[in-house]
């Protein structure tokens, strides 16, 4: 049912308390011992839960089981577009005028009301949602958080992994006027403990009756919540031990409160009439939104506070990057709680387009099944994707993988010429070409690209027509998160699939520049987006660089973030006085030439790696890993490498191998019998060749390898949550063999 417009609220009769009645929406628990002062302040007895159904009143103390008083918060917000019956005197917002993020689910269930929003297949119960079906939803889950005792401003901690009812929860969350911390499931039970504490968080959203019962030992005894929220499965599977006299509810148990208190306001009269205590207040665009701990590839994590302002700066500026139209198919895999699942995730819904949710284990069946116009995901998907189509090539008959590698170079060579004649060739030189070396390099390129036209058409009919059949992507794949090798851009450019590679930080909402649809120049994150300024500075002397030179990169704008919670000096230490954000990033600027073959690269940011990554050998150079890594990641021999050699005289490398790609190069090089194990000795002169094969081109090569059998990833803390690898935690993790790798 929806809300009662101003109007209609103004001739209802006077509200009422409304107390529910005894009803098993609490898991019936026993009582633990006091645990301070916050436990005062928690809801419900031990066997049942007295809430009141409308929230717009000042309620009286209740009693606790203990015998306590415990006093409802009085003071309310309200999202003022979603939410604007709740408002005394309504909203006088127009419908695309947001001061809130949750606003924007009313313009888009008026828009685009019976449209399918989303689909989630691989919960229980599967779930497909129209766009009216999912302000609803977020209406009730908001109106219920305010029932079980949700505050403004306010903490509350959502640990839980993608899904739908991760959005609804997520934005029922804000819309109460609390602020959201949030985290996945796969990280460690003393990370999410740290986090919980430092945030001050009241109450606890997780995932399913699995994830609460492995924290209940080591992370909710040490506690204080003031209710658990369960978004999937039974609450029966929980292990209530663990939480004492803590109430929780399921899903469903949040929606109906909700759905029942949004029913009693309908019928209460004019809200203002209640007393000052229980007008409803308008959410601001400065209000803090959410707190995002950064993943980080080294150090504590820092919580990073988003406002509301920040997140609509990228919700209203996306589209230029991603121009979605209703009915367009996106595919989401990514944590939904890292700014930049996040952050496009609330864009693209306000175009009306149709999310599924899948997972890796699913991506390359729904890939084929749904066909997504876009997906946007980190380097390491469209990397994935990139070896599935090269191991599809290699098993096919040696004619057919002849003919496919030699389309595929020609047309890498197609688009290499039209590079020169397009002008979207990367140049860092500040100095204009010389009209006759240009005008011969374009007329020479023109003629090549003549002659190679027919190969790469052919190319498409004979090759790339069924890869695009394997795993759609017809508009295009945002890639974002971290570095994109310059060989994968390459390949799915050849092929005609588009990947528009971005860059953003969790401190910039995240996206401060992108690659355009219509500009998607290879080796660069694109032009800054509006209201985003970039500049270069030197990394010694903080002075700003021209075009063309390699410093730090600095941020300022709209998406840049309030500022780290309760961590001043940090805050200080990230932003200046004037605003400017320290992303710790190295990078350059392309500068601008009128003409030549770089005249539209102009102003798009380049980035070389991260100035905390750079190591420092013993003879003064300083190395730059990612390009390394880049290189050696193109043999099929290497799962993973990460560059070592901080105070080194040379560089070395920890290389996870594909041990299956190095058994299978083993038999063709010495004829081994596939019973019998490799022998060290075999194994490393293999990834000694790799090396000296795909770093050929490279400034610095590699020496000493230690090789390794486990990978790293999330579950092992050696992998942050966007899956780049933490240095720090491989490197303390192997010191003594590093130490011995030297000696």
């Amino acid at each position: 049912m929806l809300l009662a417009s101003s109007g209609q609220m103004a001739a209802l009769r006077p509200p009422r308390l409304l107390l529910l009645p005894p009803r098993p929406a609490a898991l019936p628990l026993r009582r633990r011992p006091s645990m301070g002062a916050s436990s005062a302040r928690r809801r419900g007895g031990a066997g049942r839960v007295c809430v009141p159904r409308c929230t717009g009143a000042t309620t009286p103390p209740q009693t606790s089981a203990g015998g306590s008083a415990v006093q409802v918060p009085a003071r309310r917000k309200c999202s003022p577009l979603l939410d604007s019956a709740l408002l005394p005197g309504g909203s006088e917002l127009a419908v695309h005028e947001w001061k809130a993020v949750p606003d924007i689910w009313r313009t888009a269930a008026e828009k685009y009301a019976d449209r399918v929003a989303l689909r989630d297949p691989y919960h229980d119960p599967p779930s497909e949602l129209t766009y009216k079906q999912l302000e609803q939803q977020i209406l009730d889950f908001s109106h219920g958080l305010r029932v079980v005792g949700g505050a403004p401003d306010e903490k509350i901690a959502l640990f839980a992994d993608n899904s739908c009812r991760w959005l609804v929860a997520d934005q029922g969350i804000m819309a109460t006027g609390a602020i959201n911390v949030v985290r996945g499931t796969k990280s460690s039970d003393e990370e999410l403990f740290q986090i919980y504490s430092h945030s001050e968080s009241i109450a606890l959203v997780v995932d399913s009756p699995q994830f609460f019962n492995r924290l209940a030992e080591s992370f909710i005894s040490r506690i204080n919540a003031r209710f658990v929220v369960l978004l999937w499965g039974d609450k029966s599977s929980l292990n209530s031990k663990a939480v004492m006299d803590i109430p929780v509810y399921d899903y469903n148990d949040i929606t109906e409160l909700g759905r029942e208190n949004r029913n009693a306001l309908c019928y209460s009269s004019e809200l203002s009439e209640q007393g000052q205590q229980g007008v409803f207040e308008a959410i601001g665009p400065e209000d803090v939104a959410t707190l995002i701990y950064t993943s980080g590839t080294g150090g504590t994590p820092k919580g990073v506070m988003l406002t509301h302002r920040n997140l609509l700066h990228q919700i209203n500026n996306l589209w230029e990057i991603v121009p979605a139209v209703p009915g367009d198919r996106f595919l989401s895999m990514l944590p939904p709680w890292h700014a930049y699942e996040r952050s496009t995730e609330y864009f693209i819904f306000t175009h009306g387009i149709q999310q599924v949710y899948t997972t890796v284990k699913h991506l390359k069946a729904d890939l084929q099944h749904h066909q997504p116009h876009y997906i946007i995901s980190v380097p390491l998907v469209y990397e994935t994707l990139y070896s599935s189509i090269q191991r599809q090539i290699s098993a096919s008959s040696p004619a057919r993988e002849t003919v496919a590698l030699a389309l595929i170079k020609i047309s890498l060579l197609f688009m290499e010429a039209k590079k020169i004649y397009e002008g979207t060739v990367l140049s860092n030189s500040p100095v204009k070409p010389s009209f006759i070396f240009y005008m011969f390099n374009y007329l020479r390129a023109r003629i090549v690209a003549a002659l190679l036209w027919p190969l790469h058409n052919l190319a498409k009919m004979l090759v790339y027509k069924k890869i695009h059949s394997s795993i759609g992507i017809s508009k295009a794949g945002i890639s974002g998160g971290g570095s994109l090798p310059m060989h994968v851009d390459k390949f799915f450019e050849a092929i005609g699939i588009k990947v528009q590679n971005g860059y953003g930080l969790t401190e910039t909402s995240p996206v401060v520049a992108a690659r355009r649809p219509f500009c998607n120049v290879l080796g660069t994150v694109g032009h800054p987006i509006k209201h985003t300024e970039i500049k270069i500075v030197d990394i010694e002397t903080g002075e700003v660089l021209p075009d063309g030179s390699k410093g730090i990169v600095k941020i300022k704008g709209l998406p840049v973030m309030k500022g780290y919670y309760k961590n001043p000096s940090a805050t200080n230490k990230a932003l200046d006085l004037e605003g400017w954000f320290n992303t710790g990033d190295i990078g350059w600027i392309a500068p601008h030439h009128a003409t030549g073959p770089s005249r539209k690269c102009g102003g798009m940011l380049v980035l070389e790696g991260r100035a905390k990554d750079t190591i420092v050998l013993t003879t003064g150079e300083n190395v730059e890993p990612a390009e390394l890594e880049e290189a050696a990641s193109r043999s099929s021999l290497i799962d993973q490498i990460m560059v070592i050699g901080q105070d080194r005289r040379r560089l070395g490398a920890i290389i996870v191998p594909n041990n299956d790609e190095v058994v299978a190069a083993a038999k063709r090089k010495y004829s081994l019998d596939g019973n019998n194990g490799l022998a060290k000795d075999t194994v490393m002169s293999l990834l000694y060749a790799e090396l000296k094969t795909w770093m050929a081109g490279c400034s610095f090569q590699i020496g000493p390898i230690l090789v390794v059998d486990e990978p790293f990833t999330i579950d092992n803390g050696l992998m942050t949550p966007t899956m780049k690898i933490r240095r720090d935690k491989v490197a303390a993790k192997y010191q003594s063999e590093i130490e011995a790798l030297y000696n």
